[in-house]
Order: structure tokens, then C-alpha cells, then sequence
């Protein structure tokens, strides 16, 4: 009787051990479920929020171009279009130069009785590198139909559209500089072909631009009046395909 006794005593330990044991294993797989749970929810929320934050600055980096790329219809109703041009290239933080005058910059400070004197002298040349200009923002610069010299190198958002444009100034330009857009491929540079009145145009560092030494050939049989710069590369390729033209000596 008292071994029976015994022996319950230790299954009746033996059982409540195991079924604390048991409560324990599931209160910790609760609370690991419970830490995974949260630590989910933790990752949700965050990259939501992230996303959320990169969708809002994007979307304020769009709105911010499009509001220094709007048309400056008042300027040019009330002071015509060589001010409006200049006033456009000026808050994009660039330099214009009017005939027979220097550079002016952004930031110049000119008094009105300054500002009125450049109303009817043409904006001979416009130094828009660097600019936020894009599709929409030309419309500033297509009416200055004296424009002779027009450098839109490291422009971010010129792109292939944009040189589709450049035709209206057809009749007066002679330099363009394009060197550095990452958005001008050789579709752009193709709509070059109705600026024959080019007498120098830089294409360098394109890189949407898949074979700039083969692509600056092209474009010099495009503009044969025109000095082209890109690539080192075009030379070497064009003195090789001028020696194989010759023939073995």
C-alpha cells in the first residue's frame, strides 16, 4: 500500500511537472508568435511609411519642375518675348546674353529702367546648364527666334521629346551643347537633322546613348557644316574605316 502510495505520488509529480513544462512551451510559443506578430506588423508599417515618404517626395520633386517649367505668359504679354525668355532662364538659375551685351545671370539685379532698356534686343544666347528645363519649359525659349547659341548640357530632364522641338530654332542657331543629359538617346540626336545651320554641337558623355563613337559618325554625315564633339573613340573608328576603304597598301 505505501509503495502504491509512493509510486501516485511521483506520477502525480511526474504528471504535474510535464504539464507545467507543457503550459510553458506554449505560453513561449504564444509569446514568440505574439514577438513575430509584432515584429511583422513593426516591417509592414515602416516600409509602408517609407514608401508612403518616397511617393511624397516624388511627387513634390515633379510638382516643384513643373512649377520652374510654366509658361511666363504675363512677361511676354506686358514686356515681350526676349524678357520672358530671359526672366524663364534667370529662375532656372541660368545666364543669358543679349545681342551686343554680357553675360547676365541669375540674381543680376537690374533696376527696371535696366530691365525695360533689353525689351526689343534679342537674346542672342542662353546658358540653361544644369536646368530643370524640360518639354513643357521650351515654350519660353522657341520664340526667341534670334537664338544662336543654346547650352543644355547636364540638363536632367531634357530629353529625346524635347530635341523634337529644337527645329522652330532652325533658321538661327549654330551652337547647341547637349553634353551630359542622361535622357538624350540616338532617337533625339536624330531630329538634329533639321539644324543645318549648326556649326558646333557637343553630344559627349550621353548615357543613353548605346554607341556614341558609331552614333557621332552619324550624326557628322547629318550636319556635314558642323563641328561635332563626343567621343575620342568616333576618331580612331572613323581613321579605321578610312583605312579599310583604301585597301591594303
Amino acid at each position: 500500500m505505501a509503495a502504491s502510495r509512493v509510486s501516485l505520488h511521483l506520477m502525480a509529480r511526474n504528471s504535474g511537472t510535464s504539464s507545467i513544462r507543457a503550459l510553458s512551451r506554449a505560453v513561449d510559443s504564444e509569446g514568440s508568435q505574439r514577438k513575430g506578430r509584432t515584429l511583422l506588423q513593426f516591417l509592414a508599417d515602416y516600409f509602408c511609411d517609407v514608401e508612403a515618404v518616397r511617393e511624397y517626395l516624388l511627387r513634390k520633386q515633379v510638382l516643384k519642375v513643373h512649377q520652374k517649367n510654366r509658361s511666363f505668359t504675363y512677361i511676354k504679354e506686358r514686356y515681350g518675348p526676349y524678357i520672358a525668355g530671359a526672366c524663364f532662364i534667370w529662375k532656372q538659375g541660368g545666364a543669358v546674353r543679349f545681342q551686343g551685351n554680357e553675360w547676365i545671370r541669375s540674381g543680376h539685379g537690374l533696376s527696371p529702367l535696366e530691365f525695360r532698356k533689353f525689351q526689343e534686343v534679342p537674346v542672342e544666347a542662353v546658358d540653361a546648364s544644369g536646368c530643370a528645363i524640360n518639354y513643357q519649359g521650351l515654350d519660353n525659349l522657341l520664340a526667341l527666334k534670334e537664338l544662336q547659341s543654346l547650352s543644355l548640357q547636364h540638363c536632367p530632364h531634357v530629353d529625346d521629346w524635347c530635341l523634337s522641338r529644337l527645329h522652330q530654332l532652325a533658321d538661327s542657331l549654330q551652337e547647341l551643347s547637349l553634353a551630359g543629359c542622361p535622357r538624350v538617346s540616338e532617337r533625339g540626336l536624330a531630329c538634329l537633322h533639321h539644324l543645318q545651320n549648326l556649326r558646333r554641337l557637343d553630344i559627349s558623355d550621353l548615357p543613353a546613348v548605346s554607341s556614341p563613337g558609331l552614333t557621332q559618325i552619324l550624326v557628322e554625315e547629318m550636319l556635314p557644316n558642323c563641328e561635332v564633339r563626343g567621343s575620342d573613340w568616333a576618331r580612331g573608328l572613323k581613321l579605321g574605316l578610312e583605312e579599310q576603304a583604301q585597301g591594303p597598301k
